[in-house]
């Protein structure tokens, strides 16, 4: 027995049918839809002009500066046609058999006292302290008539015994006699010896001398 389908009750045959009536909805749903709620603002925006201004100034006109010339080209050696030069522009020739030797100048005059640094751990002390010296000062009558104060600078050499033997004058107050007073208070000075490591050495030392009048 042969069992038939039914053309009413088959799918593959309707297929063609319910495709085209779903579109057919569709397209009329869209259009509907766009009719009944139509898109006012874009058509607002759009019919909306836009208005720019422009505002136009005059640009005040800038300093022009003129450009220095360019420097003039170096101007270049011609030959000359003629070698044989002047008599005026020759030089002569030098005769070494007159040539006197000059003397050498003196050399300069030495600029202050040539001292040797000797290094030290305790610097050189006066018997006393530094007052001591002011026992030794004869102010000079000169510059105690001329009313003249100051401060003049010795160097000394301090022994590894402790006496001064040398002195030279750094600070001066000149033609007074009061350099002469410094230096003969210093020599008269008894002095702890300098130290390098526990031992006795000689050095070089400075030593300011005031000179003030009482009253």
């Amino acid at each position: 027995m042969i069992i038939r389908k039914n053309p009413s009750v088959s799918l593959k045959l309707r297929y063609p049918i319910t495709v085209r009536a779903t579109l057919l909805v569709s397209v009329v749903l869209l259009i509907t839809t766009m009719v009944a709620f139509p898109r006012f603002d874009v058509i607002s925006s759009l019919e909306k002009e836009v208005h720019v201004d422009i505002e136009q100034f005059d640009i005040p006109q800038t300093q022009q500066f003129e450009l220095p010339p360019p420097p003039s080209r170096p101007a270049m050696p011609v030959e000359s046609e003629n070698e044989d030069l002047a008599d005026d522009v020759t030089i002569e020739e030098t005769e070494l058999d007159d040539f006197v030797e000059w003397d050498s100048p003196p050399p300069p005059p030495d600029e202050g006292p040539r001292v040797r640094f000797i290094p030290y751990d305790d610097p050189p002390v006066p018997v006393g302290g530094y007052g001591a010296i002011q026992r030794y000062i004869v102010y000079p009558e000169i510059a105690q008539e001329a009313g003249i104060e100051g401060t003049v600078v010795i160097q000394a050499f301090v022994s590894k015994k402790g006496k001064v033997t040398e002195t030279l004058v750094l600070k001066s107050i000149p033609n007074t006699g009061l350099d002469e007073a410094a230096m003969e208070a210093i020599k008269k000075t008894k002095f702890i010896p300098a130290k390098q490591r526990d031992r006795a050495v000689g050095v070089w030392i400075s030593i300011p001398v005031n000179f003030r009048l009482k009253g």
